[in-house]
C-alpha cells in the first residue's frame, strides 16, 4: 500500500517535471493507475479484517477523492487541447 501510495505522488511530480503535455498526462494516466491499485489494496484489508476499520475508510475515501482530482486535472489538459 506504501508503495503504491508514493508512487501516485511521484508520477504526478515526475509528469509535471516533463517538458510535454503528452508525458505529464502519460504521468498522469500511471498515477490514477496506482490510485486504483490503492483503492482496491484498502478493500481488500477491510474485507479481511485487517487494520482499523474506520482508519482504513477514512483512507479509502481520501483515496477516491485523489482520483477525482486526477481525473480533473487530464480532463483540465484534454479541454485545454482542445481549445488549442
Amino acid at each position: 500500500m506504501r508503495r503504491a501510495a508514493v508512487s501516485i505522488l511521484s508520477n504526478i511530480a515526475e509528469g509535471h517535471g516533463r517538458l510535454g503535455t503528452n508525458e505529464y498526462r502519460q504521468f498522469l494516466g500511471v498515477a490514477r493507475g496506482s490510485s486504483c491499485e490503492l483503492q482496491t489494496q484498502l478493500e481488500i484489508a477491510r474485507k479481511l479484517g485487517m487494520g482499523d476499520s474506520k482508519l482504513l475508510e477514512e483512507v479509502e475515501g481520501l483515496s477516491h477523492e485523489v482520483g477525482k482530482m486526477i481525473f480533473g486535472v487530464l480532463k483540465a489538459i484534454k479541454n485545454k487541447d482542445a481549445m488549442n
